[in-house]
């Protein structure tokens, strides 16, 4: 899977001031999931005003697809059919000494959409599923504020993965 982009504290106006950071390394897969009229799904995450695509942490045992459509069972409430990849994005979050990679694909709704499921810190979180176009989702995540050094983080990471979903479609690769 091609490398999109490395996130650094500094690209989203961060500066935390660390040497010889250990990393902790965690790895996650999410998908931008077209449904039947070519809207996809997006959560808002209504505590620190952002977007967000579905999806989360590779648990134990697990392997990136299998992880992927649990979490995009969990948070849109659709099983799905991965159709391709978008890329990774790696992100540097020297506040947390944490290295995410996060893989990203394209898929599509396979069979009845159902209620999420979230847990109870996407609850307390606020998390919202909606249905937006592409273009749409670009737009919101674009305008969207987070609040939190976390929310940052996902707002650039999820952006690139939508741009560069965008221009894949656009040039028929997926």
């Amino acid at each position: 899977m091609d490398l999109i982009k490395e996130i650094y504290e500094k690209d989203i106006g961060y500066n935390y001031e660390s040497i010889n950071i250990s990393y902790k390394i965690r790895k996650a897969s999410r998908s931008i999931v077209v449904n039947d009229s070519q809207k996809i799904a997006l959560l808002f995450v209504s505590k620190n005003n952002y977007h967000k695509l579905p999806g989360g942490g590779i648990e134990a045992g697990e392997d990136i697809k299998t992880a992927l459509n649990r979490e995009v069972m969990e948070e849109a409430g659709v099983n799905i059919d991965v159709l391709g990849e978008i890329g990774t994005i790696i992100e540097y979050r020297d506040k947390h000494e944490l290295l995410q990679i996060s893989y990203c694909y394209y898929s599509e709704v396979k069979g009845d959409i159902k209620k999420p499921s979230f847990t109870e810190v996407e609850r307390n979180s606020g998390f919202q599923l909606k249905w937006v176009t592409l273009d749409e989702a670009i737009s919101i995540l674009e305008d969207d504020a987070p609040d939190n050094y976390l929310g940052r983080f996902i707002q650039s990471r999820d952006l690139m993965f939508l741009k560069s979903a965008k221009c894949l479609l656009n040039s028929s690769n997926i």
